[in-house]
Order: structure tokens, then C-alpha cells, then sequence
């Protein structure tokens, strides 16, 4: 596999998709960055996933999409594999940032299809073939229709598997017969994965046969996910259930907004209001008020997640 001496080592366990902390428009919250990595590797978690949906990519300026890699890879420093995602309109683009991952450490990339026109399954077969060609490092295809407009379906897959560079699949359609037969296809191929995005669905992913999950309340509570990833694994279902009922719980936070930005707004506010970083959105979006501020801060209370000081507290990281 010609991936410039990278050697793709599959990771099983929960891998959090960070947000992108900010300090405005196009600047990164670096004291809220540093928190923000150091609480979910502290929580045991498996990698880390940037530059996704929860770490709003699309939105980003190419600079600082590359300051965020460099600083990730370089306080990480090797302790859990980083993935980072290069989902773009512009192949050029996902090829230069893949290329600038490897050089600072990245141990995968991440790509979505290609959004704006939808690509039909033989153009997204051509453009997958086309990109890992000019890749570094080991590919993770994302299913997000949702977003994309386009999912990854499963004949494609299948032929996307003869890709050795092509190493597993992150779902977050919350398609369960998707994800199962996903699942059915990488029995073909000892070192591919697929792992679950929706993270109400992760237990039932790790019983269907799934490697992990790529959630994003993982960064809010790193220990819960990977408590109940870690409990799957024992056998030790009553905690797996009583773990899933809390991270059921900890979901109402993207519930909380209107539309589809809700999902990042709800975890940026949780983490803004836990201390760790500042909760501003990249435009066009912005961030909660008040509001919609003292809903997610109810849900985090009542889960035991917020001490005196912290209710009492701006919230601001």
C-alpha cells in the first residue's frame, strides 16, 4: 500500500468528532482547543475526528482548517490516531489538506461525498478512485446523506472495498438495515471498520456487529461512551443499558434549536457551559441565547454534569 510508510492500524472504540472551538468568525479558541483535546483523551477515548460535521468544516476558511490540523496533531503528539476530515467541493482542496494531515501527523482522513451537485453512484465511485489516488494516508468513507444529499450505497461500497486504501466506513444516516449490511460487507476485509455517527443508536450498532462509534457527546462525557463501548466488550449488559439511558438523555441537547445546525449549537453550549471552550459558531450561524442557553443547561443539571460553581457561572470557557 503506497501511503508514503503509513500503516493503517484499525481502531475499535469511540472516536469523538471535536467541535471546532472559536474565539470569532475566523479565529480558533486555542486555550478551549487545548482543554478540549486533553478532557476527551483523559476520558480513555480510541482517536480523535476533526474537522467534521460537529467541527462545522464546510464553514471554515482553508487557513484556519489548517492551523486546527497542525495544532491538534502537534498537542495530541501521538497519543491516539487523529482523523481528519477533507470533505470538499473541490477535489484540489481535499487532496492539499489530506496531503498537509500526513505531514503533521494525521494518522487518517475523512471524506463525505462531494456536496452541492449530487453525484450519482458511478461519479461517486470515479471520484473516490480519483482522490485515494492522490492521498497519503488511509481513506474512512462518511455516510451523511442528510447533509451530502448523496449516500454511499451499498454496491458502492462493496466496490470501494477493492481500495486498500479505503479503510471503513463512519454512518451517521441512523439507518439501522444501512448500518447492518454495512457491517455484513466488512466481514470481507480483516482490516475495515464501520462505525456508528448517531450516538442514540451506538449500543445497538456494537450488537449488530459495529466497531464503534464516532459521537459526538464523547466529548461532553468521554468516560460514558466509552464506559458502555468497554462494557459491550465484557459482556456486561445492564451497564451498557444504564450507560445508553444517560447518553439517550445527554441527546435531548440537540433537540433544543429549530433547525439543523441544533445538533453543534447544543454541543458547543454544553461544553461552553462545562468551561471548556467558548461556544461561537462560524457564520452564518450563532451560537444559543439565553433561552435555549438555560434549556441545555437544565439537561446537563439534571444529569449530574454541572457542580454549584458552574450553574452559577457565565458558562464561557
Amino acid at each position: 500500500m503506497d501511503m508514503k510508510g503509513s500503516v493503517w492500524q484499525p481502531v475499535e472504540g469511540i472516536i469523538p468528532p471535536l467541535v471546532t472551538p472559536l474565539s470569532g468568525p475566523d479565529e480558533l479558541d486555542h486555550a478551549g482547543l487545548e482543554r478540549l483535546l486533553e478532557r476527551v483523551l483523559q476520558g480513555g477515548v480510541h482517536a480523535v475526528f476533526i474537522l467534521g460535521t460537529s467541527g462545522e468544516a464546510p464553514s471554515l476558511s482553508y487557513r484556519l482548517r489548517r492551523e486546527l490540523v497542525r495544532r491538534v496533531c502537534q498537542q495530541v503528539n501521538g497519543r491516539v490516531p487523529v482523523w481528519v476530515g477533507i470533505t470538499d467541493t473541490a477535489m484540489a482542496e481535499a487532496v492539499a489538506l489530506g496531503r498537509l494531515a500526513a505531514e503533521a501527523g494525521a494518522a487518517a482522513l475523512v471524506t463525505a461525498p462531494p456536496y452541492y451537485f449530487p453525484a450519482g453512484q458511478p461519479e461517486l465511485i470515479h471520484f473516490i478512485r480519483l482522490l485515494v489516488a492522490e492521498l497519503p494516508l488511509p481513506l474512512i468513507l462518511y455516510n451523511m446523506p442528510q447533509m451530502t444529499k448523496v449516500r454511499f450505497e451499498p454496491d458502492t461500497l462493496a466496490v470501494l472495498m477493492e481500495l486498500e486504501k479505503v479503510v471503513g466506513l463512519k454512518d451517521s444516516s441512523g439507518d439501522l438495515d444501512y448500518f447492518r449490511r454495512a457491517v455484513e460487507l466488512a466481514r470481507r476485509r480483516a482490516d475495515w471498520r464501520v462505525w456508528m455517527g448517531p450516538e442514540e443508536w451506538l449500543a445497538e450498532a456494537l450488537e449488530l456487529g459495529g466497531h464503534g462509534g464516532v459521537n459526538g457527546g464523547a466529548q461532553i462525557v468521554p468516560e460514558w461512551f466509552v464506559g458502555l463501548f468497554e462494557a459491550h466488550r465484557k459482556g456486561d449488559m445492564p451497564r451498557v443499558m444504564e450507560l445508553r439511558s444517560r447518553i439517550r438523555e445527554l441527546g435531548r441537547i440537540y433537540t433544543v434549536g429549530r433547525h439543523a445546525s441544533a445538533v453543534v449549537k447544543g454541543l458547543k453550549c454544553a461544553l461552553a457551559l462545562l468551561g471548556v471552550c467558548r461556544d461561537d459558531m462560524a457564520p452564518p450561524f450563532e451560537s444559543f441565547r439565553a433561552p435555549e442557553r438555560e434549556k441545555v443547561r437544565a439537561i446537563l443539571a439534571g444529569l449530574g454534569l454541572l457542580d454549584a460553581t458552574v450553574r452559577a457561572g457565565s458558562g464561557q470557557g
